[in-house]
């Protein structure tokens, strides 16, 4: 992040994004998001993971780390493009509550809704186009690999590719030539879906930055085992003879689980990486600049040392610390990619080998103020203990809304907070934990959407280590209220980030 310019952005995934059909898209919802922004005085948008979600629908356990989530293709788009008409889309069921997503429902329909659109297009000629053409040209590193592997996955029932007959299971050329021929059709569909994906989003950041908008992408540190990249660059991680991962991925017991998390993705084989010359990462950051102005890495930590959880451990309590590549990696990026904003996501325990990796990157770390009120403890996640260099949080898509987290707060932190804040009202705590964010040194203040509209824990993004109830709240679509933009425009001002 650029020092001196103070900034302020809001957090609000894609799927948040009221629409017609189920789940938040490209269209002119999002449109609208940004037109708030700038009048709010923000100047970024933070979104998380843009790709495909498999089990859990959780967007850190994607199908691709380059594809992206057909679920964001706008339908309505398509209707004006006349790939589609709102008949054919209004026959489809995309789930009837307008607050939270019905994945069920919309896996059941979408595909199918854009299998005409596809039918469509190609009869109109779309995919004959220069524009289509070098689409598919300029992506075909990943492309190819991504549409075969789901084309195959369907054909095979959705199981994981370890399920797979064995020839196409380890990629024998003779089976990549069969199963390319004989899933040509659903291969060119899933190619389609990402032409839409790609032009649809280029056009909504288009739209952002030239109002003065920058986009805060997300980069998981792991990719899924269940995923193309896995299949298609198995020297990449650390499995067995059979394809099998030798260990997992996770963190150890900490605030938000006393039996840690338990990730599941495959763990790299950092010594290839070197080896290389770190060259499948350098692809795979450059990619996400190509679709992010900001980039937040997740999970920062793991590049100094990762949590190794031995394979079929049924939790994260048994795993121990393996060294990552350490700087090694960012000096590399910044040799082959030159110098980029980075949001460094280190949070959880840090050692101090990992506070020294945060501070040689010069990248800024987050303070989230959720962290901040254990009475008695100056803790340094509390505005005083900050430098300039940090993006400050109220909370993140793991936390509660900072009205849930208050309701549920112990009643000792509650009293040292209002005394911090100087606030005895309950009701406007929220909105005070937002002040000291926005009224702080950090460059950067970031407050996800939820705590703008002070909702309770029933608008929460996600719980960590659960299952069944995340990644489902959407925003009201009366949520944009002109006198909230001109509220938060106000304390822009106020605090000099405007």
């Amino acid at each position: 992040m650029k020092k001196n310019v103070r900034k302020q952005g809001i957090l609000l995934p894609i799927s948040s994004i009221p629409s017609a059909y189920g789940i938040g898209t490209f269209g002119k919802e999002s449109y609208r998001f940004v037109d708030f922004l700038e009048k709010s005085g923000n100047h970024l948008w933070q979104i998380l993971p843009l790709g495909p979600t498999g089990y859990g629908d959780s967007p850190y356990q994607s199908f691709s780390t380059f594809a992206g989530n057909p679920y964001y293709i706008d339908l309505e788009l398509l209707i004006e493009d006349g790939y589609l008409t709102k008949e054919i889309c209004d026959s489809y069921d995309f789930g009837d509550n307008e607050h939270y997503v019905d994945y069920e429902k919309i896996y059941l329909s979408r595909f199918k809704v854009l299998k005409i659109a596809f039918d469509n297009a190609r009869e109109q000629g779309l995919t004959e186009t220069g524009d289509y053409q070098k689409f598919l040209t300029e992506n075909a590193y990943w492309l190819d690999d991504y549409a075969l592997y789901m084309a195959v996955k369907n054909a095979f029932g959705g199981v994981c590719f370890m399920e797979w007959d064995e020839d196409i299971r380890l990629r024998k050329a003779a089976a990549l030539r069969k199963y390319r021929k004989k899933l040509a059709e659903e291969i060119a569909f899933y190619c389609f879906q990402q032409y839409l994906f790609a032009k649809q989003w280029k056009e909504l950041k288009a739209y952002a930055n030239k109002k003065g908008i920058g986009i805060v992408g997300d980069i998981p540190i792991y990719v899924a085992f269940d995923s193309a990249d896995t299949w298609a660059n198995p020297k990449l991680f650390q499995l067995d003879k059979e394809g099998r991962p030798i260990g997992v991925a996770g963190c150890p017991p900490d605030c938000f689980s006393e039996t840690g998390q338990l990730w599941g993705n495959p763990l790299y084989d950092w010594s290839y990486h070197k080896k290389t010359g770190y060259a499948w990462w350098m692809q795979r950051i450059a990619y996400c600049y190509q679709l992010y102005d900001v980039l937040r890495i997740d999970h920062f930590r793991g590049f100094d040392e990762y949590w190794f959880v031995p394979y079929g451990d049924p939790t994260a309590e048994n795993g121990h610390w393996e060294k990552g590549p350490g700087y090694e990696l960012f000096d590399v990026m910044k040799k082959k990619l030159g110098r980029k904003k980075v949001i460094a996501e280190d949070l959880g325990f840090l050692t101090p080998s990992v506070i020294r990796l945060v501070k040689k990157t010069g990248y800024p770390g987050m303070k989230i103020l959720q962290f901040a009120f254990d009475a008695g403890n100056d803790s340094e996640y509390l505005p005083h203990n900050y430098d300039k260099n940090c993006v400050v949080y109220t909370g993140t898509h793991d936390n509660d809304t900072t009205v849930g987290f208050l309701q549920n707060m112990p009643e000792k932190d509650k009293k040292f907070a209002k005394k911090y804040l100087g606030h005895k009202n309950d009701k406007k705590l929220c909105f005070e934990i937002i002040r000291a964010a926005l009224s702080s040194c950090a460059d950067t203040a970031i407050i996800p959407m939820q705590d703008y509209l002070e909702l309770d824990s029933s608008a929460r993004i996600n719980t960590p280590s659960t299952l069944g109830c995340n990644w489902k709240w959407r925003m009201d679509k009366n949520a944009l209220d002109p006198k909230l933009a001109k509220k938060i425009y106000k304390m822009a001002k106020l605090y000099a980030r405007v």
